[in-house]
């Protein structure tokens, strides 16, 4: 592996954070270092240099990540910030590797995967003592790469990018993004997998969390009967991420586990909430610290449809369709189970684990319902209204983020559907649903009557439980189009509405309505592929 050039220690950026490598120095690596595509036994992580680039670009950054990590904005706006994010320098002390995992894809195993366009720059700490893990996505071939070139295409990024955030200022688990870099290569990729690739401009995102640790890297170990490599992940990842839990053997085990089913429960309710759909949830695609991970073909639900996905590749079986992501959490636990079974002499905690998700999945669901509907507590009627509504909305073909929305203005003295007439995508379904809504809202301002709270109260309950501003694709396919033309401000201007998407931000209206009808087949809009 050639040595790769170093960032001088003079510059800002080669000490702001003090890399100590956790991941690589405890645990065993690959004895053979470069991007050669192969099977690796008994090894959890593959040295491997990212592949420099024609000419790296800051296209943006995301100013709350950058002050996390120490870098102030001088620092960002250098030209050494540029090459190590986009593949061409390194910090002293940092050690890139690709990680090596497996995973069930669809409901199948699907053997090694591993990091295939993804390569970990180093794992340090900040000023704060806050530990973060930076990671280049799109930065070349990785042992794990397979027939792939481990790039990636701006529009990808550009998606990635945002959604990091953007989830993060939702407040829901995730990961982060760090920054955009543009790398003046072109990457050919087949859009549609239709036979007809094109060039495409490529980007780097540098991602960072805790740990990009998942569920696939126990898999791995456990599918190869390598027990005491799977134990020995487990030592390591219980000792730096979760070093709050006492106790010792399976009883540490199970607690652990149990906290990785409650994190996970955490993070599907916070998708479900704010109409969030992965699209992907393969378990290598599942964070072991409940963190939303790996931005593919994700999107957001316009017209409230429990059946839709964005992922064209799932297009026929539906497997991760926005109503299923809860029971589809459940079953990619259930192969966590059972790859950690072989470290339980019973397999009573690993049961417990998978009901502890069960159970807080229940609590935050009836939270939910009673934050975004504006109610004290949920009650099993309001569970009930919860689920004709979300008939009604469906038959109605209405908005779902404009509807919760527009609920918090409802006249409870005088409800009228004219108060959400905006949600609507079609005049004739509304005519079609209007006395059932009507009854509906009857119901519901008579519930709240029933609270003694005022409309403020309700207001300001369902406002801090239902975004104004979410990521739609469409949004995201204007940013990547500008960008694809070479002006990277729309990526900018998202990013900042983003940043507070529970604020009204007068004057901003054009990010908050619904999908347009140009919207409804357009490449980027409405489903994606997984190409990138």
């Amino acid at each position: 592996m050639t040595e790769a050039p170093q960032v001088p220690a003079s510059v800002p950026l080669a000490h702001t954070l003090r890399f100590d490598n956790r991941f690589v120095q405890a645990l065993p690596g690959d004895p053979e270092a470069g991007a050669r595509r192969r099977q690796v036994e008994g090894a959890l992580w593959s040295p491997v240099l990212p592949t420099p680039v024609a000419s790296p670009r800051l296209l943006a950054y995301s100013a709350e990540m950058a002050d996390a990590l120490g870098f102030d904005a001088d620092t960002v706006a250098s030209p050494e910030f540029a090459a190590v994010f986009g593949g061409n320098a390194l910090v002293p002390d940092m050690k890139p590797y690709a990680s090596n995992y497996g995973g069930h894809q669809f409901g199948h195993w699907a053997g090694q995967l591993g990091d295939g366009r993804a390569i970990t720059l180093g794992e340090g700490l900040a000023a704060d003592g806050r530990r973060w893990e930076l990671q280049l996505k799109g930065a070349g071939p990785t042992p794990y790469s397979r027939t792939a070139d481990g790039r990636a295409v701006l529009r990808s990024s550009v998606r990635e990018f945002l959604c990091s955030e953007a989830m993060h200022h939702l407040g829901v688990p995730t990961t982060r993004a760090l920054s955009l870099v543009g790398t003046g290569d072109a990457v050919m990729r087949d859009m549609f997998y239709d036979g007809n690739a094109a060039p495409e401009p490529g980007a780097i995102v540098c991602r960072v969390a805790p740990s990009f640790i998942r569920f696939g890297h126990f898999e791995l170990p456990f599918a190869r009967g390598d027990v005491a490599l799977l134990q020995q992940l487990v030592d390591f990842t219980i000792a730096r991420d979760f070093p709050h839990l006492a106790g010792e053997g399976e009883a540490l085990y199970g607690a652990w586990f149990a906290e990785v089913c409650t994190r996970t429960a955490v993070m599907v309710a916070g998708w479900m909430r704010v109409g969030f759909v992965h699209g992907v949830m393969n378990t290598d695609n599942m964070s072991i610290l409940g963190l939303t991970i790996d931005y593919g073909p994700y999107g957001w639900v316009d017209d409230f449809d429990p059946d839709w996905t964005p992922n064209t590749t799932d297009a026929q079986g539906r497997r991760y369709r926005f109503g299923w992501q809860p029971r589809v959490a459940h079953w990619n636990l259930g192969r966590l189970a059972q790859a950690l079974a072989p470290l339980f002499g019973d397999v009573a905690p690993l049961q417990a684990g998978l009901d502890a998700y069960a159970e807080t999945y229940a609590r935050l669901d009836r939270e939910t319902i009673a934050a975004k509907l504006g109610l004290p507590d949920c009650r099993d009627d309001d569970v009930e209204r919860m689920q004709r509504l979300h008939g009604l909305l469906q038959a109605g073909e209405v908005d779902m983020t404009l509807f919760f929305r527009g609920l918090a203005d409802l006249d409870t003295a005088a409800p009228s559907l004219d108060v959400v007439a905006d949600a609507f995508y079609d005049a004739a379904k509304r005519t079609h649903v209007q006395g059932e809504f009507d009854a509906w809202l009857a119901g519901y301002a008579g519930r709240f009557q029933e609270t003694g709270e005022t409309g403020d109260t309700r207001r300001n309950r369902m406002h801090t439980a239902n975004p104004r501003f979410v990521m739609r694709n469409y949004l995201a396919q204007q940013a990547i189009d500008r960008a694809e033309a070479g002006n990277p401000s729309g990526i900018v201007e998202l990013l900042d509405v983003m940043r507070r998407p529970y604020d009204e931000q007068p004057g901003r209206d054009a990010f908050a309505g619904k999908r347009p009808d140009w919207a409804r087949t357009k490449a980027g809009c409405s489903m994606l592929s997984c190409s990138s």
